[in-house]
């Protein structure tokens, strides 16, 4: 794309806009005037009628210059998707993210910027077709204007006086899957009556699934970790969780995965004075409510981070037949928290000084029930009381839940078992994908949602547990 500049009268800004606009008007002219001609040769064929054929060509010009003020914003675009690029600004890079996403008939634009963990900056859309695209955040005076060129959007970032080139990749997200599936879903929903919440949710049988078959599947619920998530777990455009269900039904395991509680389509149930027991609330009456379809054989849960702490919270009361911990705590939270911040630390080259002492002073501060809770909690008595099967796994790079601590801390208090498994993945961050320093940063650069060793190992443990 040719370089352009915003300056303050904002000249180039409106001249890439208006090239879009001519565009978009020039394309709807022709496509009015190839119907309308078309239609009106046929009717000049039949009546000779030379003054009514030019009266609806006019009209058509006409209709054309009126639609003009919407035209230049598509309702749909073949630039649907996530584009990620970086943006240079003297010493410092950024990573920039526009999402554009197709909703209810139009394109929604969001921008994100993971090295400052903002994400979902609602952007308008100045101009949008299949190969150009012009946004702007007034609020932030931020304005991205960029052409399609060689599968990449090439184009200008300007934030008030500033300006840069920025050219954005779409981001590839190889793992999902596309419909048409090999299995059928079914939307759901179960009530937590305690907490008056109503959770809503996405049921994946199995392939080749027989209601009649004496042999009943096995069926997990997802789980997810802490804030609130879709039932997909979806973070940086990635759907760990739809990913997992996918690959389970092929292998013929069941699964329910929920949105969170007043999140999604689910409804109702504090959120503000929730802490971890409360959603493994939410999480038991999931139990419940695949218990009562008895449509299963074991039912059990696979939880990342916090959903493996509950997990373990519905293990201790025998509420699940299996558990798979996917990076779930396994030392006490304050613990968990210095060395959260300690390898932050190691990760900048600066100092790991960080204490369990100094994480409960600065947690304690912010004042909030869940953080309260959390590092105040001790995960080791409700392991201990977990007798079913346990399948506890990590990657040796999670920054967020330290496999070499955590993972000790699970088998030293859970209960011995021969159907048990604790394995340390070599190379894998928190959400078990292949990575360089198990950075948060990373997780979107990275194509790979997780790791197809990981997949294979659940639905192989599960498989067996039937045996």
């Amino acid at each position: 794309m040719e370089r352009i500049r915003f300056d303050v009268a904002g000249s180039t800004y409106f001249k890439e806009r208006c090239f879009c606009f001519f565009k978009n008007s020039l394309a709807v002219f022709l496509r009015i005037i190839s119907i309308f001609a078309s239609n009106e040769l046929k009717n000049y064929t039949h009546t000779n009628n030379k003054n009514k054929m030019k009266k609806t060509l006019l009209i058509a010009l006409f209709a054309a210059i009126a639609m003009t003020s919407w035209a230049q914003v598509n309702p749909t675009s073949a630039l649907v998707g996530s584009w990620s690029g970086k943006l240079e600004g003297g010493p410092m890079t950024l990573t920039i993210v526009f999402n554009l996403e197709q909703a209810d008939g139009y394109v929604k634009v969001t921008m994100d910027c993971p090295d400052h963990a903002v994400q979902g900056l609602s952007a308008k859309k100045e101009c949008l077709t299949d190969d150009s695209l012009a946004v702007k955040i007034e609020s932030l005076g931020i304005t991205y204007c960029a052409r399609l060129k060689d599968g990449k959007l090439d184009g200008t970032f300007s934030q008030r006086d500033s300006t840069a080139p920025l050219v954005l990749e779409e981001l590839k997200r190889p793992q999902h899957p596309q419909p048409p599936y090999p299995y059928t879903t079914e939307e759901v929903t179960f009530r937590n009556e305690r907490d008056s919440a109503t959770l809503a949710g996405t049921l994946c049988w199995p392939v080749g699934y027989n209601p009649k078959a004496k042999k009943k599947p096995a069926v997990v619920l997802f789980v997810s970790g802490s804030g609130q998530e879709n039932r997909d777990e979806e973070i940086y455009d990635h759907k760990p969780f739809l990913v997992i269900a996918d690959y389970l039904a092929r292998q013929g395991i069941a699964s329910l995965r929920y949105d969170d509680r007043a999140f999604g389509a689910s409804k109702g149930g504090d959120l503000k004075n929730a802490t971890s027991e409360d959603f493994a609330r939410d999480a038991a009456a999931g139990l419940e409510y695949l218990r009562s379809r008895k449509a299963f054989g074991k039912v059990g849960v696979i939880g990342h981070s916090e959903g493996g702490l509950i997990g373990f919270i519905l293990g201790a009361q025998g509420l699940t037949d299996f558990l798979v911990s996917l990076a779930g705590p396994g030392v006490k939270g304050d613990t968990l928290s210095a060395s959260q911040q300690n390898r932050a630390l190691e990760l900048m080259g600066m100092p790991a000084n960080a204490t369990a002492e100094k994480a409960r002073q600065t947690e304690m501060i912010q004042k909030r029930p869940w953080l309260r809770w959390f590092i105040d909690y001790d995960p080791s008595e409700n392991i201990s009381k977990t007798k079913c099967p346990v399948f506890a796994l990590n990657g040796d790079l999670d920054w967020q839940v330290i496999s070499s601590l955590n993972l000790p801390g699970i088998e030293r208090n859970l209960p011995k078992s021969k159907k048990n498994r604790i394995k340390e993945y070599p190379g894998l961050n928190h959400l078990f994908q292949h990575c360089t320093t198990g950075a948060t940063n990373e997780y979107r650069q990275i194509e790979e949602t997780i790791s197809p060793e990981v997949l294979s190992d659940i639905a192989e443990w599960i498989n067996g547990l039937k045996k």
